[in-house]
């Protein structure tokens, strides 16, 4: 490793994906593959709900015809797989319910996930072991490049780094030889892209950012198996990943921490489906509500104090007209739902409630305030200071984030929120099917096989 992390980052990456082991894997990254496997696909299939799915889904199906792999949520549609890989990260992250990196501000699971499936339904079978090995491999690789960026995001991070953890994770499910898995890697750098504008405007380029990133992977890897060689230095060259994307890297510590464990043992859940740097204010309000009894009608004003990061991407104003994919980056907007509904759900981004006068004129009241944090990558501490109109002063201290690895959703919290995800698309009944895959998935000879049965993918 010393010697490789000397030269050539890229040789780091896909030498630690090709060596990976189910065996080697400790206890507690076993088990947070599988819960965020679980996760991730409850959320893709909430997804085929989601604002412009099936329109994105009728896109790809003019790219031409095929039943290579099936998609989320939708039983008989059979697609291309760079198609379905396409469509699948689109509805995994569609809704910004997918799990996240909180230090990487990087969302694995859509990317990785939606390749990973891909792949394995359109070549030979892979056993569950495999599966859940290339899946840790993919996040390994997809987090450590954004923990190797310090600064504020330039790019979108889920689909810039997203792409070379979907083709990292590809070498490792089919074991490419190295010179190829390289090559792919290389290739990864011509594809990546994804821009923080539309995150600033709120627009659904995101999920499909993340979509292109997804199905751009397996382009990457099948020109290597075509024999076309990649770029050599596709991280750390002059024109290549960290000199374009990123404002500076700390690469050598974010390498050293592939001997230091799992990357998916520090991924969060997200308990709302909204961006997640608006989850510690929904949580502030709800604690202001139980602890304090504020309601809507006693609000005068509310000012969520909080990392410079928070600021960046929630810190807009909620307006007339917005979109979906606006409102979950609006903590005005998400503030003024969890006082008047007790929490934020995936039933509220329909017109109804982002037109509601009452929502919008609650959100007024409402602001985000940077604090000055000199981490720019933080989403805690942060404090929720409300001033109700008989002059109250209210605060509520956030130390963690509900669902972080220092927060976890409990068993419970976790079923209930896969059980509202299969209700959200009308396969609610699939509940108790899908969590019997999960558990048998590492035993599993043929892991798509299984996945099928319990009904989650065509």
């Amino acid at each position: 490793m010393a010697d490789a992390q000397a030269g050539n980052p890229a040789h780091v990456l896909i030498d630690h994906a090709l060596a990976l082991r189910w065996e080697d894997i400790p206890a507690t990254a076993r088990d947070k593959a599988l819960i965020f496997l679980h996760d991730s696909l409850a959320v893709g299939v909430a997804g085929r709900n989601a604002p412009h799915a099936d329109g994105v889904l009728a896109m790809v199906r003019g790219w031409g015809e095929g039943e290579a792999a099936g998609v989320l949520g939708r039983p008989g549609v059979r697609l291309p797989a760079p198609s379905a890989a396409f469509v699948n990260a689109f509805q995994i992250h569609g809704q910004e319910y997918d799990c996240v990196h909180e230090p990487a501000v990087l969302h694995p699971m859509a990317t990785v996930l939606a390749a990973l499936l891909a792949e394995a339904e359109r070549g030979d079978p892979v056993s569950g072991e495999q599966f859940l090995t290339a899946m840790v491999a993919g996040v390994d690789v997809a987090v450590t490049l954004g923990i190797a960026a310090p600064d504020a995001l330039m790019f979108f991070r889920p689909a810039t780094a997203g792409i070379f953890g979907c083709v990292a994770a590809i070498a490792s499910l089919r074991a490419m030889p190295r010179d190829v898995a390289l090559d792919a890697f290389g290739h990864a750098m011509a594809f990546a892209s994804g821009t923080m504008q539309a995150h600033l405007e709120g627009k659904p380029a995101l999920p499909v950012q993340v979509a292109h990133a997804a199905r751009s992977s397996l382009d990457a890897v099948d020109l290597a198996r075509a024999g076309m060689p990649g770029v050599a230095h596709p991280l750390d060259g002059p024109f290549g990943y960290f000199a374009l994307m990123e404002k500076r890297e700390e690469l050598a510590a974010a390498l050293a921490r592939l001997e230091q464990g799992h990357r998916i043992t520090e991924v969060s859940w997200k308990p709302f489906p909204t961006g997640r740097a608006g989850h510690g204010g929904i949580v502030s309000v709800q604690r202001l509500m139980a602890l304090h009894g504020l309601t809507a009608d006693r609000l005068d004003s509310l000012e969520y104090h909080a990392p410079p990061l928070i600021h960046r991407l929630v810190g807009r104003p909620a307006k007339p007209g917005m979109e979906p994919g606006y409102a979950r980056l609006c903590l005005p907007f998400l503030a003024a739902v969890t006082l008047l509904r007790g929490t934020v759900s995936l039933g509220d981004f329909k017109r109804g409630t982002l037109d509601d006068p009452a929502v919008l004129a609650l959100a007024a009241r409402i602001r985000v305030v940077a604090d000055g944090n000199p981490d720019l990558a933080a989403f805690v501490p942060a404090r929720a200071a409300a001033r109700t109109v008989d002059g109250r002063e209210l605060v509520e201290d956030v130390l963690a984030q509900f669902g972080s690895p220092e927060w976890p959703l409990s068993e419970a919290e976790h079923l209930a929120k896969a059980r509202g995800c299969l209700a959200f698309a009308q396969m609610e009944d699939g509940h108790a099917a899908l969590a019997d895959t999960i558990a048998q998935l590492p035993k599993a000879a043929d892991a798509v096989a299984m996945l099928r049965s319990s009904g989650v993918i065509g």
